[in-house]
C-alpha cells in the first residue's frame, strides 16, 4: 500500500477521498475534469484556480493531494507555479495537463518535480489512470506509467538531442502529424478521424500551428512546411 493511501485510511477503516485542486484558465476544461472526477470513486476536487497565482494560494492554503496544473495560464505560467509550490509544499504531486509540450518542457518540468504530465486531448482515457499511478509513487510520462524515473530521463534526454538539429518552429509532435496532414490534403474531418480527435480540437491545433510558423492560412501552411522540410514527401 503507498504512502498515500496509507494515509487515506482514518481510524475507523473508511477510505477517505484523495483530495484534488485543479488549475487551468479555462472554465469549460475546469468544468470537464471537475465532472470527470466527482464521477470516480475515491477523488475529491476541494479547489479550483484560474491562473498560476491562484494555484499557488490554493495549494498552499487546502494542502491537497494533488494539484492539476495546467501548464499554459496567465499571470504564472505553470512551470514557475510549480517552482514556487515545490519550494514551499513539496508534499503536494503535481500533474500537468496541458495541450501542448516540447520534450525540453517535459524534462524540466520532471526536474522541478511533476509526478507526470496529461495532455488535454487524452484527459478523457488517461486522467484516472494518471492519478492512480501518481498515488502508487510511478510518474505518468508519455501516457503510461512510469517506475524508473532516471531511465525515463534519460530517455527523454536522448530524444531532445536527436531532434535539436531539426528546428520544427516549437511544434509538437501532434502537431507535426497535423502538418502532415494538411500538405496531404486532408480536410479536419479527415485529421480528426485519423487521430480520433473532435474536428474542435483539430481546429485548435492549427491554430496553435499558425500562431507557431507565422502563416495564415492552409495552402501557406503546405507550402512553408515543404520549404522548411517540417514534413517527408513520397516520391
Amino acid at each position: 500500500m503507498s504512502e498515500a493511501e496509507k494515509k487515506s485510511i482514518g481510524v475507523a477503516g473508511a477510505v477517505a477521498p484523495i483530495r484534488i485542486v485543479v488549475a487551468d484558465d479555462h472554465p469549460v476544461v475546469r468544468f470537464g475534469v471537475k465532472n470527470m472526477l466527482e464521477s470516480e470513486p475515491g477523488f475529491e476536487v476541494v479547489g479550483e484556480a484560474n491562473d498560476g497565482d491562484d494555484a499557488i494560494t490554493q495549494s498552499l492554503e487546502l494542502e491537497p493531494d494533488i494539484l492539476l496544473l495546467d501548464l499554459q495560464m496567465p499571470r504564472l505560467p505553470g512551470l514557475e507555479a510549480m517552482r514556487a509550490i515545490m519550494s514551499k509544499s513539496p508534499r503536494v504531486k503535481i500533474l500537468l495537463l496541458t495541450s501542448t509540450i516540447s520534450t525540453q518542457q517535459i524534462i524540466e518540468a520532471l526536474q522541478i518535480g511533476a509526478r507526470g504530465i496529461v495532455l488535454k486531448d487524452s484527459v478523457a482515457a488517461d486522467l484516472p489512470k494518471s492519478l492512480r499511478a501518481v498515488l502508487s509513487g510511478d510518474y505518468w510520462i508519455g501516457g503510461e506509467r512510469v517506475v524508473n524515473l532516471v531511465a525515463a530521463l534519460n530517455e527523454l534526454m536522448k530524444q531532445a538531442a536527436a531532434t535539436s538539429d531539426k528546428k520544427t518552429y516549437g511544434l509538437t509532435p501532434r502537431e507535426l502529424e497535423v502538418v502532415t496532414c494538411i500538405v496531404e490534403g486532408c480536410s479536419n474531418k479527415d485529421v480528426a478521424k485519423q487521430f480520433a480527435i473532435s474536428e474542435e480540437t483539430v481546429k485548435r491545433h492549427l491554430s496553435n500551428i499558425f500562431d507557431k510558423t507565422g502563416v495564415s492560412t492552409r495552402l501557406e501552411l503546405a507550402l512553408f512546411a515543404i520549404a522548411h522540410k517540417l514534413v517527408t514527401l513520397e516520391n
